[in-house]
């Protein structure tokens, strides 16, 4: 949705940027002959490029990894891929962080035993064809390969291949296969605090697929260190603003404005008409508000009271409500930016509340929230 130009209105936009493979891969031919990496052939030469196996955004088809390919689906349809042809791309992309190839087909409670085992064991095949292919190439000697730690909902194949991976000398960790909500969440939780315990502290561990801000926070004690930032886009194309507070220590007036507006909607039935959206799009979360309701039609204020973004400062939820009713481009755009600021800032009050040892009272704000059900447009930052 967003342009370098529209990109810079957003304020604390992370160093690194995260571009699936499958999108590189179709251009492999002609970063080869630009010859300096894709960070730089995409107008992002001072950012930190991290380079994962899929998008987390679309979910890939089952079945199509062998002991030698491992299947990406781009635009162009399917794409099988060796170890070796996935490092010849490396090389064309050069990117800071990559996330090596990993057989991550084990969709929970479908893959038994014997496929998780499958999964660690081509995985790490693939990782020592990765790792002695890297020491051949001067062009990715500054390259930081994250080996992928696989293995479904199988706890004893995830502590091997965390323990095994660990072995290996890569610069960090992918958690991988936690996408989604098909594996139940008690079952992700104590998989991945079991998986971090086996992986040494001073290497960083990112995981695919969490962005729901509470999940992000149980993910955090349990050790994960890195996130994506997927989940406003997917606020975004709902037609959603993030409206969710994470301030710990709001200023006196501002939480009566929010509690009087709390009783406000609810007084005029709108709580109700939010309910009923809730319902009829299943994906949306407690942390968002649908402008594509009715209700906003004639709303002239800001998607967040108290929000410093581009769109909060010059534009209204009535404005952002025509534009999504009239299919125009420009609705993505502004809640693009709303999003990723709302959800920018979010982090920054994450690393704020590890310095400050308060997450705990950042957790139980946003929890008391997700138990709301769906969120109210008053909420503030």
């Amino acid at each position: 949705h967003l342009t370098h130009d529209t990109l810079r209105e957003v304020r604390g936009v992370p160093g690194v940027a995260h571009i699936a493979l499958p999108a590189l891969a179709e251009i492999h031919d002609v970063l080869e002959e630009f010859k300096e990496g894709a960070a730089k052939f995409m107008g992002m030469p001072d950012a930190v490029l991290y380079c994962s196996l899929h998008d987390p955004v679309t979910s890939c088809p089952s079945g199509y990894n062998t002991n030698k390919t491992v299947s990406l689906w781009g635009s162009s349809g399917r794409m099988e891929m060796t170890a070796s042809k996935f490092m010849d791309i490396q090389r064309a992309i050069q990117p800071d962080w990559f996330q090596c190839i990993s057989d991550g087909d084990t969709i929970s409670g479908e893959a038994g035993r014997k496929r998780a085992k499958k999964s660690v064991d081509r995985s790490l095949s693939f990782l020592d064809i990765c790792l002695q292919l890297q020491e051949k190439s001067p062009e990715l000697q500054g390259s930081v390969m994250f080996g992928a730690v696989e293995g479904g909902d199988i706890l004893e194949e995830r502590l091997r291949s965390a323990r095994e991976t660990a072995k290996r000398p890569v610069g960090g960790f992918l958690l991988d296969g936690f996408q989604g909500s098909v594996m139940a969440k008690e079952t992700k939780l104590k998989l991945i605090a079991s998986v971090t315990a086996e992986l040494p502290e001073d290497k960083p561990r990112i995981i695919h697929g969490v962005g729901k801000p509470d999940e992000v926070l149980e993910c955090i004690e349990r050790g994960v260190d890195i996130f994506e930032s997927f989940f406003p886009f997917q606020v975004t194309e709902r037609g959603c603003a993030l409206v969710f507070s994470y301030d710990c220590h709001p200023d006196p007036e501002a939480t009566v404005l929010t509690q009087n507006g709390i009783q406000d909607l609810e007084k005029n039935g709108a709580q109700e008409d939010q309910e009923e959206v809730f319902k009829a799009d299943p994906e949306m979360t407690p942390f968002e508000i649908s402008l594509k309701d009715k209700k906003y039609h004639d709303d002239f204020g800001p998607l967040l009271e108290g929000c410093s973004c581009y769109c909060c400062q010059r534009h209204t939820r009535a404005y952002v409500h025509h534009l999504l009713v009239t299919n125009e481009l420009l609705a993505g755009v502004l809640l693009m930016m709303h999003n990723f600021q709302h959800y920018f800032g979010f982090f920054s009050a994450i690393r704020d509340a590890l310095r400050d040892s308060k997450l705990d009272q950042l957790k139980e704000l946003v929890f008391r929230q997700a138990l709301q059900g769906p969120a109210s447009a008053t909420l503030r930052q």
